[in-house]
């Protein structure tokens, strides 16, 4: 039978009128006497007394509060209470305290660097005004098989676009060129574009001083600000004259703000209008009415409310409606500027994604490392339980609810993680430098921004919510009668969390090592890869300057008298890079609905003595033979495409002339070398080059050599700058993308491996010291340093063999799916599995032998006492 209980209204009347030391004392007499009435009178006219009592206690000596007993703490005391003792436990614990914020600060670092790049990639282009309705014009060609994509488009085009789709606000043609660029003493080879005004209006461009050129203007030229500074110093550039190309004469304009670093435009240095190109160039004046001359960028910006494919619908078959319909059958489409930077990858028409796939990988790996800090402050809280049982204990003994230990602990780390941000931000600053120049980039710490400081602190308080929130929970859970007897002890399920997230934390560590082992193995294959030439040696000189043109046999003899250059020719193109290509291509055999892209490369004839091409098949080109500049050399790609078994000899229709096969030359990688070399020829002419190729004698030092090449060059050319580049320098930017990939991979591989160490380091710390007592026994008992090692070690090797079970069949998935963008791929090798788990291993007992061998050597009789 339950007790009677007086009104309730009554009883919180009581409490919310006097003060609560006043309250309970009173509340208990009442009750007393309550209880003893219901006895004599019975419950109904003991409850009215009851209230009457209370009524009567109203009287204002006892209602009078004294502000300084049992005063209800304000939430500001409670933070800065809360605050006082997460301060104070930091700094009794400094050990704890270091490595935990060691570790978060290095792991928020990883999220901030990583934060800082994801969004210097995500915001690429966005500086412009038009950025949501900016497209540049691609198309789909079928040669053969498979759709292929170029940004290389025809001039009339353009006008096809402007005069009869009212979808477009405005559209410009652009091509980008290599220029010397000369005022007065300065000589310099640059990088611009040749455009229509539109474009310049297109792209936001912000005019300094002057004014941009107009439809009309023709032989004038815009400026980048540091091109202006180059040329003209403190002088005002306007109105000045600057010669290109050693030839035409323009007057600067204008002079406009440098493009940011993370825009497409970033390296173009000074605009020309299109009208001075196509008036100037023979190739644009033959082209201007040329549907199937694709050599020019056409840009686009598309009315309010357009849509971009609903555009690429309508414009999709705009040759192939026109008379003479190509066989390659073009489809033209917008490709907006959204897309240009991280969308940039397409496969059989379709878009395939492109680095995106890497910002988003980076992001993932950022958030890992982040975790992993964060699971080394969960880990080290809950293994110091025992440390803080007796202080939770006394704390809810006195009154204190779970909800208030759960607040104190979650200060704790809250504050932990702020002083951690702070940390990071140094760590950030110092490291920027030298992370910009891995990942190629220009990013600074944007101080003045507020929303990096609001994105800061929520970042912080993200953190340590994350890292406190196992611990907060854990810790306040403890039973005060079982913590203040002594009998709470941890249980072998209270450590399998723990061990959980250890497990995790060398898992990711594992998969990361051997993702960047994978990485690198695939740009070392690729670069172990015959190109079938020799890039010792070899430089490259652009034809820019006139004066280069029509003196090949006088600047031919005049290097090598030199003794400084073993080989010289000319080229079409550089030998790192493949520009032209024909359909217009037949042989016997072929089949007449066969339609395949082969690559066009005219060289003089001392090419394959100069590059060191391989002859794999017949002869090279000679000059000792007339009949020479009919002839052609096929690469091995070319000869399996057309099925020869025997090709020298055989006649190749090419542009409607006949070209006999006089050889067969081992593929030459011009393009990707991750990819299949595409089918090439080589034929004889001195009229379409643009690229000198000179092989340095290997008997005399580059220094030297470069010197006598360039006192050469400067009396055929002594306006133009002496500009060369070495061709092994060329080809090794092929890899740069997957490098700067692998070396950012490695390094925060690294920086995961020595959070999780540092974790380790604490875990093993607190475990020897725990266990001082069982270790002095089993010492006393004849336990060698050894066994004991062994004890300690155990449980931490068996956690990292079960996170390589895990790590392995996980990496091998993500990695297999990875290279299957390459068709020229590394194999996954079991022995790279293999070493990664062997390191990891490695890494943990070195971590944890420190404190295990500290352990074991420690006097048995003075571990015993302390006990």
């Amino acid at each position: 039978m339950k007790p009677a209980t007086p009104p309730r209204w009554a009883t919180h009347l009581l409490r919310w009128l006097f003060a609560l030391h006043r309250a309970e004392e009173l509340e208990g007499d009442l009750d007393e006497l309550f209880q003893q009435r219901v006895g004599e009178m019975g419950l109904r006219e003991a409850r009215w007394r009851y209230v009457r009592d209370v009524l009567s206690l109203l009287r204002p000596s006892l209602l009078k509060r004294d502000k300084t007993e049992y005063a209800k703490p304000t939430t500001t005391t409670m933070i800065r209470n809360y605050l006082k003792i997460a301060f104070r436990t930091l700094i009794k614990n400094k050990g704890y305290s270091f490595i935990n914020i060691g570790g978060l600060a290095v792991g928020m670092t990883v999220a901030m660097l990583i934060g800082l790049w994801m969004y210097d990639e995500l915001s690429f282009n966005k500086q412009f005004k038009h950025y949501d309705r900016l497209a540049k014009l691609w198309q789909f060609v079928k040669f053969d098989v498979e759709k292929s994509s170029y940004d290389a488009l025809p001039i009339p085009l353009a006008k096809e676009l402007r005069d009869k789709y009212p979808d477009f606000e405005s559209v410009g043609i652009s091509v980008t060129r290599n220029a010397i660029l000369a005022a007065g003493e300065q000589k310099l080879l640059k990088m611009g574009n040749y455009v229509e005004p539109d474009v310049i209006d297109m792209l936001s461009l912000n005019v300094v001083s002057g004014t941009r050129f107009g439809n009309n203007d023709v032989n004038s030229i815009l400026l980048s600000q540091s091109l202006a500074d180059i040329l003209f110093g403190a002088e005002n550039p306007l109105n000045k004259l600057v010669k290109l190309d050693n030839k035409q004469t323009v007057k600067v304009a204008g002079v406009y703000e440098d493009f940011p670093a993370n825009t497409t435009f970033n390296d173009v240095t000074f605009l020309v209008p299109w009208k001075f190109f196509a008036a100037n160039d023979a190739g644009a004046k033959r082209d201007q009415d040329q549907w199937d001359s694709n050599s020019y960028q056409i840009y686009a910006q598309i009315k309010p409310g357009a849509d971009f494919d609903q555009v690429s619908a309508k414009i999709k078959d705009i040759r192939m409606k026109l008379d003479n319909p190509p066989g390659y059958k073009p489809e033209f489409f917008l490709h907006p500027m959204s897309k240009w930077h991280l969308y940039n990858d397409f496969k059989d028409g379709v878009n395939t994604g492109g680095l995106v796939t890497f910002v988003w990988l980076f992001g993932v790996i950022g958030i890992i490392v982040l975790l992993l800090a964060c699971i080394n402050f969960m880990n080290l809280s809950t293994a110091r339980s025992e440390k803080r049982a007796k202080e939770v204990g006394i704390r809810k003994s006195i009154g204190s609810l779970r909800s208030q230990l759960v607040a104190q602990f979650f200060s704790e780390s809250l504050l932990m993680a702020v002083l951690a941000f702070v940390l990071s931000i140094l760590f950030v600053q110092l490291t920027l430098p030298f992370f910009n120049q891995v990942a190629d980039k220009q990013m600074g710490i944007p101080w003045k921004n507020p929303l990096f400081w609001l994105a800061g602190f929520g970042f912080s308080l993200l953190t340590g919510l994350i890292a406190g929130s196992y611990p907060a929970l854990y810790l306040s859970s403890f039973q005060p009668i079982k913590v203040l007897k002594g009998i709470m002890r941890t249980s072998h399920s209270a450590t399998i969390p723990r061990r959980v997230l250890v497990g995790f934390q060398f898992t990711a560590s594992v998969t990361l090592i051997i993702g960047t082992i994978i990485v690198f193995r695939q740009i070392e294959h690729a670069k172990d890869r015959p190109v079938g030439y020799s890039r010792s040696g070899l430089i490259e000189i652009g034809m820019n300057a006139p004066e280069l043109y029509n003196y090949y046999t006088s600047l031919h003899t005049e290097l090598l008298n030199t003794g400084a250059v073993a080989g010289m020719s000319e080229s079409s193109n550089s030998i790192t890079v493949q520009a032209g290509g024909t359909t217009n291509i037949t042989w016997k055999g072929k089949k007449t609905d066969s339609k395949p892209l082969v690559m066009s490369n005219y060289v003089t004839h001392d090419f394959g003595q100069t590059v060191g091409w391989q002859i794999k098949e017949g002869r090279d080109f000679s000059r000792n033979f007339t009949t020479d500049s009919s002839s052609m050399i096929l690469n091995e790609a070319l000869v399996k495409l057309m099925g020869f078994q025997h090709p020298v000899g055989e006649i190749v229709r090419q542009s409607g002339r006949d070209y006999k096969v006089i050889g067969v030359i081992k593929d030459m990688i011009k393009e990707d070398p991750f990819k299949p070399v595409n089918p090439s020829f080589f034929a004889v002419s001195y009229q379409n080059v643009n690229t000198i190729n000179i092989r340095l004698a290997p008997q005399v030092s580059a220094h030297e050599a470069l010197a006598k090449v360039e006192q050469v060059f400067k009396r055929y050319s002594p306006d133009a700058p002496f500009d060369y580049k070495f061709v092994d320098d060329k080809y090794s930017q092929k890899f740069g993308i997957e490098e700067r990939i692998g070396r950012l991979a490695g390094g925060f591989a690294i920086l995961a491996i020595l959070i999780s160490c540092l974790g380790l380091f604490g875990l093993a710390s607190y475990m020897a010291e725990q266990r001082t007592k069982e270790i002095g026994i089993r010492k006393i008992l004849g336990a060698s340093v050894f066994n004991v090692w062994g004890l300690l070690s155990k449980e931490f090797v068996i956690l990292v063999a079960i996170a390589f079970c895990l790590a392995a069949p996980l990496a091998y998935y993500v990695l297999s799916d990875w290279l299957k963008n390459y068709q020229y791929r590394t194999e996954l090798s079991w022995w790279i599995f293999a070493l990664s788990g062997a390191g990891a291993l490695g890494v943990t007992l070195l971590t944890i032998s420190f404190q295990a061998i500290k352990a074991a050597l420690m006097d048995p009789v003075k571990s015993l006492r302390s006990e």
